[in-house]
């Protein structure tokens, strides 16, 4: 027997649903929101963690360098991530879900 992911009943479902109603929010913003969440710790998404923009790139479907940049500074300006850029080549970008507690616009 398969064991999914119940996403109504996982403690990232109101952040899902947030970004769901964000009307400047385009399918790119959510592609790369999901890749973020796809390499962030699931046990404890709102912990930091560090990824290359390449990954997240191909990952989420963006061709675009500009679009991706375009991308990550709205997610910062609306309040879904905090994104420490990090220019070495091994390190990678280091990035933090702000998951807000239920009832919390």
């Amino acid at each position: 027997m398969k064991n999914y992911l119940n996403i109504q009943q996982h403690a990232l479902s109101g952040y899902f649903e947030r970004v769901a109603l964000e009307s400047q929010f385009y399918a790119t913003h959510i592609s790369l929101l999901m890749a973020l969440f796809y390499y962030s710790d699931s046990d404890t998404p709102e912990k930091s963690f560090q990824v290359s923009r390449p990954k997240l790139m191909r990952f989420s479907r963006i061709k675009s360098v500009a679009t991706y940049h375009k991308n990550i500074k709205d997610l910062v300006d609306y309040g879904y991530i905090e994104y420490n850029p990090s220019w070495h080549p091994q390190r990678g970008t280091q990035i933090r879900l702000i998951i807000k507690p239920a009832g919390n616009p």
